[in-house]
């Protein structure tokens, strides 16, 4: 669950799966774009929904490095190589999206690129969490 209230205009339908936006304040952490190799900057899946998962595990690191957890997430840009390898593997990204993150939708946007600087990478994604005051 987020610690953020979703921003939901009156009369628009909840969207699904992420926040139209999102209200927060508190002391903000940024990531960088993250892609989905390991600790040693291998990549250990060659296929979008398996680099998925590896980015939520970097980037779930680097938040609790500053002291956030996923319910602290409230943007989220991704950028893959292939739409339509994207809309393919929604179910498996949903998955590990709920075992990962949980019940917390942030805002997001999810752009096509013609390609990453990783030659191997199939998505990066930049992440913004903010910790409100008081918390750690």
């Amino acid at each position: 669950m987020t610690v953020h209230p979703a921003l939901l205009p009156p009369g628009w339908p909840r969207p699904r799966g992420y926040a139209n936006g999102i209200s927060a304040s508190g002391r903000t952490i940024y990531t960088a774009g993250v892609v989905g190799w390991d600790s040693e900057e291998r990549f250990v899946a060659l296929d979008l929904a398996g680099q998925f998962r590896q980015v939520l595990i970097n980037t779930l690191a680097i938040l609790a490095e500053g002291g956030a957890g996923p319910e602290h997430i409230v943007r989220m840009t991704w950028y893959v190589t292939s739409r339509d390898e994207y809309l393919a593997s929604l179910p498996a990204i949903g998955a590990a999206y709920r075992e990962l993150v949980g019940k917390n939708f942030p805002a997001m946007a999810v752009v096509e690129v013609a390609g990453l600087v990783e030659a191997e990478a199939k998505l990066e994604i930049e992440t913004i969490a903010v910790v409100p005051e008081g918390s750690a």
